[in-house]
């Protein structure tokens, strides 16, 4: 098995975002965060923080993004005048760089 930090992060936020395990996962950071018992024992010094603070910081991002879109999705029940002449504007482009 092929074990990277990306695989890691997407494991981690695709299993965030599934509303089945959700809480499961927010429960389970928490209880890490919290165990003294830990990937890297919090008794090396600056080491042994890392890991915490990575999942701290990836847990806080991906808990963030999902109240950003839980406030958007409500908020789009009722459609701003200023939203709507803001995204009619929006062009998409492919840039291709000169040589």
């Amino acid at each position: 098995m092929n074990f990277t930090i990306k695989s890691f992060y997407n494991w981690y936020r695709n299993t965030l975002r599934n509303p089945q395990y959700r809480l499961w996962m927010i429960l389970g950071t928490v209880a890490y965060l919290l165990s003294p018992i830990d990937l890297i024992p919090d008794f090396l010094p600056i080491v042994g923080q890392l890991d915490d603070l990575a999942l701290l910081t990836l847990f806080i991002s991906e808990v963030s993004q999902l109240i950003v879109d839980r406030v958007k999705s409500r908020q789009g029940n009722s459609p701003d005048i200023s939203d709507q002449s803001t995204s009619s504007g929006t062009v998409d482009v492919n840039a291709m760089p000169v040589e």
